[in-house]
């Protein structure tokens, strides 16, 4: 092959050199003192990530599997939940929730859009029986950024739980739990982490807990009061994905104290490049308003099929990204520039999503794209920003 191939996708990302080879280690038994220590260490370091003083849990599962042990051990079947439905993991909320035997609440958001909090205000009063609500901070399916700060100043002064699908966000925009007052935070360690897919993370505040020891939750895997015991002894409840959290281990230490605001600083220039060439090429936006800061979405106009363009990055240009999901299929193409990326992965993104676009029948008169495209990287990297 003439190119190398660049994995530009929400998920999986590009894992670091040092991480990788911190799983190609030997392999250790997870019952004994090598184990432990390793338990010992990776701790604090998902606390300072998850910004809680609260034990963060490793899973041996998929993000997925996080969503649904945060649904079956805070929720008692037959107890109402509001889910924020703005993409197609909001809509996964759903189904968890519906498969545990919750009544829903179902907000819908159009794809593109944040929630609003005025909706969310008044959906808790006009629904007193409301027990949590199920949103994404980051929806991936369309890459947009929900305001959990502001809903997490409501939800405080009520006995309503705020749990929060962080899997595209923790690791790539600030998402501080304790300060934002989130409830339950969960991510998965594809994406912000830089590590491959197989391990799920979840965080607890201290009501949530108290909540969770309330409901008698019929998880045999899933059990979170079982894994925090098992936590405290350094240990997990099962069989672990013990290369994973080897190399877990090296991971966080890229996150290290001021480490973690140089990575949201970066992000955030990332983002502004792939925004700024994106539309430099006369594409549109998907999200305009509040965006994640680890994927772009962007439309093909009429008569381009997204498929297409995907195909010929990847066949041409070793350039894999991601397509649109549910109705969006086809009809949209997800950059990704979350974990191990950097400013010229970036650039050859773009270059080959140009490049292809215009090789499958669209029109793209600027040629000065990846000029613009820097430039607001560069810009980017001096603004201080929160999400």
């Amino acid at each position: 092959m003439l190119n190398k191939q660049r994995l530009l996708t929400p998920g999986p990302t590009p894992l670091p050199e040092d991480v990788r080879l911190a799983m190609a280690q030997d392999m250790i038994h997870h019952r004994k003192p090598a184990f432990k220590k390793i338990m010992g260490e990776i701790q604090q370091g998902l606390q300072h990530l998850f910004g809680t003083s609260q034990p963060v849990l490793p899973l041996t599962c998929s993000g997925t599997g996080a969503m649904t042990a945060a649904v079956t051990n805070l929720f008692q079947p037959g107890e109402t939940v509001l889910v924020i439905e703005g993409g197609k993991f909001g809509e996964r909320w759903s189904a968890i929730a519906e498969s545990h035997g919750l009544e829903m609440v179902i907000l819908p958001v159009p794809w593109g859009k944040p929630v609003k909090v005025i909706d969310v205000l008044n959906s808790l009063d006009r629904w007193p029986a409301i027990k949590g609500i199920l949103i994404q901070a980051s929806e991936t399916s369309t890459g947009v950024l929900h305001p959990i700060q502001e809903i997490g100043e409501m939800t405080r002064k009520r006995d309503v739980q705020l749990v929060v699908d962080g899997i595209s966000a923790v690791g790539v925009s600030p998402c501080p739990m304790d300060e934002w007052g989130i409830d339950c935070l969960l991510t998965g360690s594809q994406k912000g982490l830089m590590l491959p897919p197989g391990l799920a993370f979840i965080a607890l505040s201290q009501r949530a807990w108290e909540r969770v020891h309330t409901v008698k939750s019929k998880q045999f895997y899933f059990n979170l009061p079982k894994e925090r015991l098992q936590l405290e002894q350094q240990q997990t409840l099962f069989t672990p994905g013990i290369s994973l959290l080897v190399g877990l281990a090296k991971s966080l230490e890229h996150f290290k104290g001021d480490k973690l605001q140089q990575l949201f600083r970066k992000q955030w220039a990332l983002t502004m490049m792939a925004r700024a060439g994106i539309s430099a090429m006369g594409l549109e936006l998907l999200a305009l308003e509040r965006f994640t800061w680890g994927l772009t979405s962007l439309l093909m106009p009429p008569g381009v099929d997204a498929s297409d363009v995907l195909a010929t990055m990847a066949r041409d240009y070793g350039v894999v990204a991601a397509g649109g999901q549910g109705a969006m299929k086809g009809k949209m193409i997800r950059l990704g520039h979350m974990g191990h990326v950097d400013w010229s992965d970036l650039l050859a993104g773009l270059y080959a999503l140009r490049q292809s676009y215009v090789a499958c029948g669209g029109y793209s008169g600027c040629q000065n794209y990846l000029e613009l495209a820097m430039k607001a990287y560069e810009q980017g990297l001096e603004q201080h920003v929160s999400a």
